[in-house]
């Protein structure tokens, strides 16, 4: 499948997986940016993607992104649909600092999938589900 990205600067790094490891695609920061501890900015990532119509990109931070960084993504995962997909559309990471930080251009910060949507659900009423109970919210691994 191939999608149209469009780079807001030419001082990141291009898009590429990591062979073997993953298939997420790391996202990096496009500008420096120092915050205090506190603070919320969107972190500008440098793109802008045509993605196909029926599919979405899930972004999500990095595991190191908090340890590095001391950031955290305010909507815990964020959603790009194929409607946004303009000139002007370049992706964003919202982020609050825990503590003063600095961000270089360049730093990988966050990574994202492109996961088809998903399809048309409809929900039917029961009285009863008729399967076991596994216990409860946070049983499993319990003995």
């Amino acid at each position: 499948m191939e999608i149209k990205i469009k780079y807001f600067t030419d001082k990141i790094e291009p898009l590429c997986y990591i062979a073997g490891k993953s298939d997420w695609i790391d996202l990096r920061a496009a500008e420096e940016i120092t915050m205090q501890a506190g603070e919320f900015r969107l972190i500008p990532l440098g793109i802008a993607m045509q993605l196909p119509e029926g599919y979405e990109a899930h972004v999500v931070p990095r595991s190191s992104t908090f340890k590095n960084f001391g950031i955290i993504q305010t909507n815990s995962m964020g959603i790009i649909d194929e409607t946004y997909c303009g000139d002007n559309d370049q992706w964003f990471f919202p982020a609050y600092a825990l503590r003063d930080t600095v961000i270089h251009v360049n730093d990988r910060i966050c990574q994202f999938r492109i996961m088809e949507h998903q399809p048309t659900l409809s929900f039917v009423v029961a009285e009863r589900l008729e399967n076991p109970d596994r216990g409860g919210h946070g049983s499993t691994g319990k003995v």
